[in-house]
């Protein structure tokens, strides 16, 4: 696949987006976690809509809600919007309630799309690493970090890493990630 202006289009806007965010607790630039995750579209299959996706999976929910969709859709075209969609679990502020926002996200999983499956599976994946190396390093310290704490992590992930239909690398490895996460919190 070559890139065309249009990723790079997309970089400059998410990196705008997201400039002035900071990954929980670490201090690493928000822009880290969308390089990230479309990197391993990329080695995963994803097309160039599929990167472009995955550098804005974040914006609607974290930078604007509907109407970042709406630009999203006039810069990038309806794919892309469609695909930021379904990898975005509320467009509402305040945000619901963190337990039946995420159950309402992982039950949707299953119907959406496998350019969305591959997004999402992939945002997930890097979280999950990045929360087992943070455990690693910090330990129980970690769950601090998140609202729901460590049980609501762990459940999270588990449900996601079930959820998820598409046959790929990435839903393997978030499988083997969680597993071992669960594994080493267990004692």
């Amino acid at each position: 696949m070559v890139l065309t202006n249009r990723f790079r289009d997309a970089l400059v806007f998410a990196f705008e987006l997201h400039r002035e965010q900071e990954r929980k607790g670490s201090g690493v630039p928000y822009v880290a976690h969308l390089l990230g995750v479309s990197s391993l579209a990329m080695e995963h299959g994803a097309d160039e809509d599929g990167a472009i996706a995955a550098l804005l999976h974040d914006a609607v929910e974290d930078q604007g809600g509907p109407a970042i969709l709406s630009e999203i859709e006039a810069r990038f075209g309806p794919r892309v919007a469609r695909i930021v969609s379904a990898c975005t679990d509320s467009t509402e502020t305040p945000k619901p309630p963190w337990r039946a926002r995420k159950e309402r996200y992982v039950a949707h999983l299953a119907g959406a799309p496998p350019d969305a499956q591959l997004v999402s599976a992939c945002d997930k994946l890097y979280n999950a690493r990045a929360i087992l190396a943070d455990y690693r390093e910090v330990g129980d310290t970690l769950w601090e970090r998140f609202t729901a704490g460590r049980d609501g992590v762990l459940w999270y992930y588990r449900a996601l890493a079930d959820a998820f239909t598409l046959e790929n690398p990435v839903k393997r490895e978030l499988d083997e990630v969680v597993t071992e996460l669960e594994e080493l919190t267990r004692s």
